[in-house]
């Protein structure tokens, strides 16, 4: 008969920043947004009207195709400029562009039919789900409290410069 003495150990679970969770929310994001239009392509139909020079219901254009770079530039750019810009900038942007892309997502299922509702909808949920998760890191980004100035709080102040 064996008798455990010892506690097993835990996984070590430090805190992850918030640029990073924002970061990796954007590229699965990404991912997600490739895939979602990669997959679409197997549709019945969609290949023969992409050869015909339609996407849904706008003829293919340079302005066209400029525009749906765009919209896939944004999120791709967005992983970058969550760990890099500022904390104040960067929480406001991130809050802008997801609350940009949610109802930009939601428009993906306008014109399809109920056949494709667990397609789209799986698909848009996870995005949405995603935004979500965006918003919240962004909206509870720690806080760090400022230092009073006054001469009770110089070597304070000078640890924070150095």
């Amino acid at each position: 008969m064996t008798i455990r003495t010892k506690t097993p150990n835990l996984l070590d679970n430090p805190p992850v920043p918030v640029q990073a969770k924002l970061a990796a929310a954007w590229t699965s994001f990404m991912f997600l947004y490739i895939y979602v239009d990669y997959f679409h392509l197997h549709k019945p139909g969609v290949i023969d009207k992409l050869r015909a020079g339609v996407v849904f219901e706008f003829d293919i254009s340079p302005t066209l195709l400029t525009m749906m770079l765009a919209s896939v530039a944004i999120p791709a750019l967005m992983v970058m400029l969550s760990m890099t810009l500022p904390a104040r900038v960067n929480r406001a942007t991130n809050l802008v562009v997801a609350l940009l892309y949610i109802p930009y997502s939601a428009v993906n299922a306008a014109g399809e039919s109920w056949d494709w509702a667990s397609f789209y909808g799986l698909s848009i949920g996870i995005e949405v789900l995603l935004l979500a998760f965006i918003l919240r890191s962004a909206w509870t980004w720690p806080r760090t409290p400022a230092v009073p100035a006054g001469p009770a709080t110089a070597d304070l102040r000078q640890d924070l410069r150095q």
